[in-house]
This record gives structure tokens, sequence and C-alpha cells, in this order.
């Protein structure tokens, strides 16, 4: 029978042609060797979970670990005042969960204990959490930077001390990172070889007041540092208000430390950076204070954006 003007030609010469170009590849894949096969069903099986495993990764809420405020027994108390609480401030936690992040306060680790003996240590929590906060509360202890207190009431927390140093350790080993505020920011300094001012009224003259009876409604200007992170962060706020809430500070700076702010009438030292890690950090004010407050007060959002999106590359 004749071929019609509008019929495609046919080529009898390679049937195949005919068939569709998706034939050879079928017929390839018929001809392949069980071995091949077997790869490329690993192969396609493990980039479907490895998609998985990613998303998970990337989905996952954030877990942070807020070191504990301790409160110890006080001699011939009775009730809780009997014994050894720890704790953390309200609106540290409400601060860093309101970037939808969840918030764990770690507790402090007795392995010797007779009462509750115990496996897990500190480096479990670095293992298992994201990223590490130490908060506000006492004063380190001048014997932590091998000096003496000047006054008994300077003579700080040690116990916390050792506690919060451990933590901070671990979390550093552990690739993830550290935020600091107020005394968390001095335990940073101290960590790494630094001494702080045991009282700045007494060992600054000079300086102005950094604490008084209005806590965190005391406000003073903070400069940061040319080149500095803080100041990327903020490019059109070389100068900016926080509040102030400290009677020590830092003094000489540790090992790999750089200062990242200072305050500006008097130069005390109002933010550290460690630069030998992503991210540890510490902030000589409470910008968890700041929410509610003034409309003048530093936005500090950009900061905690930063530690968290540190915590996220940890993960990876």
């Amino acid at each position: 029978m004749p071929q019609e003007k509008n019929d495609p030609p046919t080529d009898f010469a390679n049937p195949s042609a005919a068939a569709g170009a998706a034939r050879p590849g079928i017929h390839a894949r018929r001809q392949e060797s069980p071995w091949a096969l077997t790869q490329r069903v690993i192969s396609a099986r493990f980039q479907a979970l490895s998609g998985k495993v990613l998303r998970r990764l990337t989905q996952r809420t954030l877990k942070i670990g807020v070191s504990a405020r301790i409160f110890h027994p006080e001699m011939g108390a009775k009730g809780l005042r009997s014994k050894t609480l720890q704790y953390l401030e309200e609106s540290i936690a409400q601060w860093v969960m309101s970037r939808d992040v969840m918030v764990f306060m770690i507790p402090t680790v007795n392995n010797n204990s007779l009462l509750h003996p115990s496996n897990i240590r500190l480096r479990d929590y670095a293992k298992h959490l994201d990223g590490l906060v130490l908060q506000g509360g006492a004063d380190v202890s001048p014997q932590t930077y091998s000096e003496v207190a000047t006054r008994p009431e300077w003579s700080g927390d040690r116990a916390r001390d050792m506690y919060e140093l451990e933590l901070l350790h671990e979390f550093v080993e552990a690739g993830k990172p550290v935020l600091g505020i107020c005394r968390g920011c001095q335990l940073i300094n101290v960590a790494f070889g630094g001494t702080l001012y045991q009282d700045i009224a007494s060992d600054v003259p000079a300086a102005i007041e950094h604490v008084n009876d209005l806590y965190d409604s005391h406000y003073h200007t903070i400069h940061f540092r040319q080149g500095s992170s803080l100041e990327s962060m903020f490019p059109a706020k070389p100068d900016a208000l926080v509040n102030s809430i400290h009677h020590q500070a830092v003094k000489d700076l540790g090992r790999d430390l750089v200062v990242e702010a200072v305050s500006g009438p008097d130069s005390i030292v109002e933010a550290i950076r460690y630069q030998k890690a992503r991210f540890v950090m510490g902030l000589q004010w409470h910008p968890e204070f700041h929410r509610g407050r003034s409309a003048e007060l530093l936005d500090c959002t950009p900061i905690l954006d930063d530690f968290l999106r540190a915590a996220r590359e940890t993960r990876f």
C-alpha cells in the first residue's frame, strides 16, 4: 500500500527509531548486570534517605541550654531555704524562646552522689543541645582568677564558677555556640585566663555608675569597636543605649579574646568575643530586659539571631 503524503516516513532500516527514544534506555536496563542494578537501587535509596535526614535536621526545633542560677542553703533555715535551688530567671528563657526555639535549664551534676548516683555528665548536655546561654547572677569568685576577695561580700560563688566553667569548656569543645550574659560575659573572660575588677566603683574611681537601685532601668551608652562583629550587626548604630546592672567588669582580657564594645563614658568593657570559635560572645548588659522598656534601648534580636544561626550550623 503506498504511503500517504501526510504520514511520517518509516525507517525500515532502523526499527528502534519507530518505537520512540525511550526504548533503547529500557532495553539497556534490561541488559544491565544484577550487580549494576543493585548499585543503582542502593544509590537511589541512599539519596532518598539523605534527603529525608537533611529535611529533619533543618526542620528540627533548636534546643538551647541555659546554665542554672544557684541558691545555696541558708544556715539554720527551714523549708526551701534549707535546700539547694537551681533556677533560671524567666526573662532569659522568654527572650530565647521568642525565636521559636526550645530552652532547657542545665542542672549541676554530681557523679559521686550517694543518694542519686548518675553517669550523666555536662558533656552529655553539650552533645545533645545546640547552644549554651550563661545567664547572669552572683559574682565570679576572685579565687577563680587567682585573687583574694578585697571585701567579704565580693567573694562570689565558687561552686557555680566550677560548674559553669566545665559547661563552657564542654560546649566550646563540641563546637557549639555560647552567649554569656552579664556574669556570663565575665566568666568567659576568666575561662580564658582574664581577670576582673572586683568592684568598679572601688577599682576605677573615674568610672560612671554601672549599678544602682534603678536596677534594669539604669542605662548608659556603649560604643561598638570598629571592625567588630557587633558593628557589622548594627552598621547604622556605632553607639547604643543598654541597661547596666553590674559592679564587676572585665579587667585583663583573656587569651584569644577581643573587645567588641565599651562603655561610652569610661571605656569599661561591655562585650567580648572569642576569636577561635564561630560564636562565643559575652555581653555585659542584659538584652532580655530591653523589651517593653524604653524604645531607645538597643534591640538585641540580631545578636540572638546570629547565636541561633551558629547553633543551626553545628548540625552539619
